[in-house]
């Protein structure tokens, strides 16, 4: 499967190259393992803190930005389209919330967008199974790129390393 990506940005909004979503958001296909021949349409929106606090209460009625919001795309088996949807992204909280949790920042975009692609393709993390399910799915995905499991903070994954 080898998604077409369409990525809309302002360039005055910090993140990264094309490439890089390009590169999680095919790994994250392949890992599943779908059909080769598929070729599934999806957007990612690079979004600002305002942005992505106007749509996180509008879609989720909840206040204030969160990193990023996946949007699958409702079409009907029978019409045949590939089209699996939109993943909007805060760049500003992603760069926050790296540095505060250690993490480094191409790591968390690759986190943030393989999570956005997962549930695209129907993953969710409602219960404890599915999201187990889905951590474990990530954390895979996410070691192609040497990044480690985003799931511990950076001071458990020193201490399982000096183990």
């Amino acid at each position: 499967m080898t998604p077409v990506l369409h990525i809309e940005r302002d360039d005055s909004i910090e993140a990264p190259d094309d490439e890089s979503f390009e590169r999680w958001v095919n790994a994250t296909c392949r890992a599943l393992n779908t059909d080769s021949t598929a070729q599934p349409e999806l957007s990612i929106r690079i979004s600002n803190t305002d942005e992505m606090s106007q749509l996180n209460l509008r879609f989720r009625h909840r206040s204030g930005p969160t990193n990023v919001l996946s949007f699958p795309a409702e079409i009907p088996d029978d019409i045949g389209c590939e089209l699996l949807g939109d993943i909007v992204i805060c760049s500003p909280l992603v760069w926050q919330e790296a540095q505060e949790q250690g993490k480094t920042p191409t790591c968390h975009w690759a986190h943030l967008t393989v999570h956005g692609v997962l549930h695209l393709l129907g993953y969710d993390h409602d219960s404890d199974d599915t999201a187990q399910d889905m951590e474990a799915l990530e954390t895979q995905i996410l070691q192609q790129f040497g990044c480690p499991d985003p799931y511990i903070s950076a001071s458990e994954a020193q201490r399982v390393e000096l183990s």
